[in-house]
């Protein structure tokens, strides 16, 4: 009884998990100003654990036929459905409206996953990408790897560049490509571990689309920050990310051919790291244009709860409870041809 007892405690403590005050207090005063009345219900899901929802993404190429319909017995349905601007039909990912999680696979060295587990809102800089077969793809910051998974869900690119610098980082991306990825297909991926900065340098105009998912404050892990030092460290150092994310945009438009496109997405409500990042690359690059990303917003409204009076090329998504969604911000930029 005593042992049951205290398996009971250690999974009611890692349900609650404690939230760390300062960021809290910090994230009190930013969003509070920056998003009005919303911020008190996004605090409230932020805040919440269990009220937290996960999205289950198939996997083709292990072919999970009997999974579908596992999953549609159990109350889910397809998160992306209906009128959007691209949706391929090969990919598939399920969601349902009360929290909670389905469990997840271990890794098994020769042996695909089905599934990835994931916040069905990392889905939507995908497919504001428009990946399409044979094209040249760069995604930037790629670890731990559910959006370069999820590309292939989409497509078979032509080149297919996953970059990482972070050394622990980079290792966990590998072990995820090798989870979900087929062999004849490994070898179109390259996976580096450059300093993203100079990309650009490197591999000029070289890629068709790029994705820059790039290093941010992780709202969500930073308001369970066990450790205090460390928490008060990094809202210091938040200051200089904006910094960071603006050099790797410069570098990723290096990297693009004329005419190809970039998606930017963070998961933070900073609009420092966000709005503010893109305004800087709109005024200090004079070739790249805005692309209208609105009707993608709107055939998804249903699933996802947006933040209002953002710009036609960007959005954000809050998470509310029932669709405890994001936060993710996703900018698309076009590369001109130079006259």
């Amino acid at each position: 009884f005593l042992l049951s007892l205290k398996l009971e405690n250690k999974t009611k403590g890692k349900l609650q998990k404690q939230i760390c005050q300062v960021v809290l207090k910090h994230f009190e005063k930013q969003y509070a100003t920056e998003l009005g009345d919303t911020w008190t219900s996004v605090r409230d899901v932020l805040t919440c654990p269990l009220c937290w929802q996960y999205a289950v993404l198939l996997n083709k190429f292990s072919k999970p036929a009997e999974l579908e319909n596992t999953l549609r017995a159990k109350g889910c349905h397809p998160a992306f459905q209906g009128p959007l601007p691209y949706l391929p039909a090969s990919l598939k990912c399920y969601i349902r409206r009360t929290p909670g999680r389905f469990p997840a696979q271990k890794h098994r060295a020769g042996k695909l996953k089905e599934y990835y587990l994931l916040n069905a809102a990392s889905l939507l800089p995908v497919l504001a990408l428009e990946v399409k077969d044979g094209e040249d793809i760069l995604d930037l910051c790629a670890a731990p790897g559910g959006k370069s998974v999820a590309i292939l869900q989409c497509a078979y690119p032509g080149n297919f560049h996953c970059n990482e610098y972070d050394d622990l980082r980079s290792r966990w991306l590998k072990q995820t490509i090798e989870s979900f990825i087929p062999d004849p297909l490994i070898n179109l991926i390259m996976v580096s571990k450059l300093d993203g900065r100079q990309i650009g340098e490197l591999k000029p105009e070289l890629y068709d689309k790029v994705l820059v998912d790039a290093p941010c404050s992780n709202d969500r892990s930073w308001l369970f920050s066990s450790d205090i030092q460390q928490a008060t460290l990094r809202l210091i150092q938040r200051k200089e990310l904006s910094s960071l994310q603006f050099q790797l945009l410069r570098s990723a438009i290096k990297a693009l051919r004329p005419g190809g496109s970039l998606v930017y997405s963070t998961c933070t409500l900073s609009k420092a790291e966000n709005s503010d990042v893109i305004n800087l690359i709109l005024n200090s690059c004079s070739n790249v244009m805005p692309v209208d990303i609105s009707e993608m917003a709107k055939a998804v409204s249903q699933e996802f709860s947006f933040l209002s009076g953002m710009q036609q090329h960007e959005l954000l998504v809050l998470p509310e409870k029932g669709r405890a969604w994001g936060p993710m911000y996703v900018a698309k930029l076009k590369k001109m041809y130079s006259n």
